[in-house]
């Protein structure tokens, strides 16, 4: 390994080629791969295994946390929200089907939202949301091919291992994200335990299905919570299809089977076991309260925090901000769950134990046209409620009620 490098080479080609692999790259196609400037290293490698693949042509675009803040802090009110006309194009030109986007995430600039007003934050998610509400639902809908994997950076490894010097940290991690995602050589050649593993989760999607189930209850030390499920409720996880047939995995890595409940039918407490990392701000001792599928009562340690999240979900100009749009469900043997860790990032902690979602619900999850009972949102927001005394019982129209979770175990 050459002196910075965070991973061997050809542990860095696996993984790129896992991710473009992942979008059911085709000779041809066109790709965007998005991240910050802390991502290069990965974009780079996935802009070659996309090439050797066949792509036509890869896109790099750069999402700087630190160009958001000098808009927030400088630009007139006017200039809030504003997309760029080529950003319009760009996604505009990604739903179709011979286009696919990577996107790599990562914290790269903690705490670059501090002190920016919350009434511009949220300025500034509603006018962006509007503008790209096309884009998010054809992307939830799976009418785009995506999929979102993690890269070390100095300031997310430095938060998982802070005893550690930065390129050991990262190093640590990025090693970790391989054994996540099942592409270390234990796991079988190439990605074969990558998508070996996609198929187990499809199998178990299945059986939540045919359950059929109506409503799920859901306890864990500070959640006590009942969610209906409308008619013709499907659960995914794993691979999933796009409405032209391509199959693609759109996390990496991925433990959870979910499902989008209906929206009018959430009643209970939650607590979040994990502290939210969201937009380079950590946010402890999230709890709410639903009643009749609306949040209704929200709280954090700390006011601030919790007037941040509520910024945000309340951009949502319909407040459908504050009903669910996600069920997901992960039990202990989840690998970045055994590994006893925070990460601090919500790619891996929504995977490391259940989590429920405000906003935006997947259309995939409904058998049945019109879809009842979806939530419609431009916001989406993990929390995480599981933990090893979670439990997930679910029940069906007879009233008959089935473990699905139980002493941190799937039942079924």
């Amino acid at each position: 390994m050459r002196e910075g490098e965070i991973l061997e080479p050809e542990e860095l080609e696996r993984y790129a080629d896992a991710i473009t692999k992942s979008i059911a790259l085709k000779r041809g196609d066109i790709i965007s791969v998005r991240g910050a400037p802390a991502h290069r290293e990965l974009m780079v490698a996935v802009a070659a295994s996309a090439y050797r693949g066949g792509a036509r042509a890869v896109d790099a675009v750069t999402s700087d946390p630190l160009v958001m803040r000098a808009r927030l802090l400088h630009a007139s009110s006017t200039s809030l929200g504003v997309l760029t006309p080529w950003t319009r194009k760009r996604l505009s030109e990604l739903m179709k089907p011979g286009a696919a986007e990577i996107y790599i995430s990562g914290e790269s600039d903690p705490g670059f939202l501090d002190g920016i007003p919350p009434k511009r934050i949220q300025t500034e998610y509603t006018r962006s949301a509007q503008q790209t509400s096309a884009f998010r639902r054809a992307s939830l809908d799976m009418r785009v091919r995506w999929t979102i994997a993690g890269w070390p950076t100095d300031a997310w490894a430095g938060k998982v291992y802070p005893e550690m010097p930065s390129l050991e940290a990262k190093r640590k991690l990025a090693r970790e994200l391989l054994w996540f995602s099942r592409l270390t050589d234990d796991d079988g050649p190439g990605s074969s335990g990558w998508f070996a593993h996609g198929r187990t989760l499809n199998r178990r999607g299945r059986k939540l299905t045919t359950l059929k189930l109506t409503r799920l209850e859901l306890r864990g030390p500070g959640t006590a919570l009942d969610v209906g499920l409308a008619p013709g409720t499907a659960w995914l996880g794993g691979s999933e299809k796009t409405q032209a047939g391509a199959v693609i995995s759109p996390n990496i890595p991925t433990e959870e089977n979910f499902t989008s409940p209906d929206r009018d039918a959430a009643d209970g407490t939650f607590t979040c076991t994990f502290p939210l990392s969201f937009q380079g701000r950590l946010i402890d001792g999230l709890r709410g309260e639903f009643r009749g599928g609306r949040l209704v009562r929200l709280e954090a340690k700390r006011d601030a925090d919790r007037d941040f999240v509520a910024s945000y979900i309340d951009s949502d100009p319909k407040k459908n901000g504050r009903r669910l749009g996600e069920i997901a469900l992960v039990d202990a043997m989840s690998r970045i769950g055994r590994s006893g860790r925070i990460y601090y990032d919500t790619l891996l902690d929504e995977n490391a134990a259940a989590h429920i979602a405000f906003g935006s619900g997947f259309g995939g999850t409904r058998t049945t046209k019109p879809a009842r009972g979806l939530n419609q949102s431009p916001v989406h927001l993990d929390v995480m409620i599981g933990g090893p005394d979670f439990e997930a019982t679910g029940v069906t129209a007879a009233g008959k009620k089935v473990p699905l979770i139980k002493d941190g175990l799937w039942q079924i």
